[in-house]
């Protein structure tokens, strides 16, 4: 069969080169085509499309200044799949532009897999309608997901979590001697931005050494000026979970790493801020809906907090500082959020999510057409 996978971003390439290996191994004769990144290209073995880095947006404001870029994007993969003409199109997240892909496939006659939800249980439900309308079967990563979607008439399936397998297989190597904070401040340009500044500040004042886990879609030239030529602070492309692994903590932006740096055991701080028009209307959607209580998975899965938040206005060098001694220096504290890491991982399922995954969809595209 053949299968068109489009993922917008790094988490994406990383659970779409997952989820190809697990297609591929479960059916012989895939052929794949993709939009996505470096994870996606090893797996299959030859170049995407588009790179997700030429995707990746966040916020309003930068979604407003590359609306042209965005409209093209979207031409040339609606104009891609038409040609190639796929037995499916699995969407991986990045609903911005994925949705009007599903949109078109199922107005086309393709059928959609929707693989990692849009997380309409944060902000703009209203998409739920899209989803069930366009979407064949939406392919869920959390346990809480199951009920809001069966809810929305959605029909999900949940085979556990796939960064269980990613981080399982991993070869753990230490990136660097002795004791460090490790810092991951988001994969786009814009988070990481918001994030270096304040943290730089930061780890000014503490005097630790800190190692940053830069984005495989980044380049060491758009560290280095917020960087500054400390020399307590280095940078390390590709080794994203051996950086968390031998960290004393962590302060991670919110996203993927937060759920990984849990997942590996790394006591950690989310810090997250964007700028002001989109924080404004995020915050104008939060007075119409029941808002989640938590941006970060982990906490979302145990539905409280196992570690501290830091958002926009609190996120603050005073509050990092605060927070990593604390996570450096208290050995408790340390042990309590560790202990409700062991529950997180829990909830995530049994290893084997991305076999399990690839399996179910094949067998929903073998089902007769009734």
């Amino acid at each position: 069969m053949r299968y068109y996978l489009i993922a917008g971003e790094a988490s994406g390439d990383l659970h779409g080169g997952n989820l190809i290996r697990s297609l591929a191994a479960e059916d012989p004769a895939a052929e794949f085509r993709f939009w996505g990144g470096d994870q996606m290209a090893a797996a299959c073995g030859h170049a995407p499309v588009v790179h997700y880095s030429e995707c990746a947006v966040m916020g309003l404001g930068d979604i407003l200044k590359k609306l042209g870029k965005l409209a093209g994007n979207v031409r040339r993969c609606k104009k891609d799949i038409a040609e190639w003409r796929p037995d499916v199109v699995i969407p991986i997240d990045y609903p911005g532009m994925n949705l009007r892909i599903a949109h078109f496939c199922h107005d086309s006659g393709f059928k959609v897999f929707y693989y990692i939800a849009p997380k309409t249980w944060a902000s703009r439900p209203r998409r739920n309608r899209s989803i069930k309308a366009w979407v064949d079967r939406l392919f869920i990563v959390f346990p809480f997901e199951v009920p809001y979607f069966t809810k929305a008439g959605i029909p999900v399936t949940y085979k556990g979590n796939p960064l269980l397998d990613a981080i399982d297989a991993h070869r753990w190597m230490r990136p660097c001697e002795g004791e460090y904070v490790a810092l991951l401040p988001g994969s786009r340009k814009s988070e990481i931005s918001h994030t270096l500044p304040v943290c730089m500040e930061a780890f000014d004042r503490l005097g630790m050494d800190v190692v940053i886990a830069g984005a495989p879609s980044m380049h060491p030239s758009e560290y280095e000026p917020l960087i500054g030529g400390r020399k307590n602070v280095r940078l390390v492309f590709g080794r994203t979970y051996d950086v968390l692994k031998y960290a004393r903590c962590a302060v991670v932006n919110s996203g993927t790493a937060s759920l990984e740096a849990a997942i590996i055991g790394t006591p950690q701080v989310v810090c997250w801020s964007t700028d002001a028009l989109t924080y404004f209307g995020m915050r104008r959607i939060s007075k119409v809906q029941n808002h989640v209580k938590y941006i970060s998975l982990g906490n979302l899965c145990l539905d409280r907090l196992a570690f501290r938040e830091l958002i926009q206005d609190a996120f603050t060098p005073d509050a990092v500082c605060d927070e990593v001694r604390r996570l450096w220096l208290d050995e408790e504290y340390r042990a309590a959020m560790q202990n409700d890491y062991a529950r997180i991982r829990e909830t995530l399922g049994q290893p084997g999510a991305s076999r399990d995954i690839a399996r179910a969809m094949i067998e929903e595209l073998q089902k007769p057409i009734i």
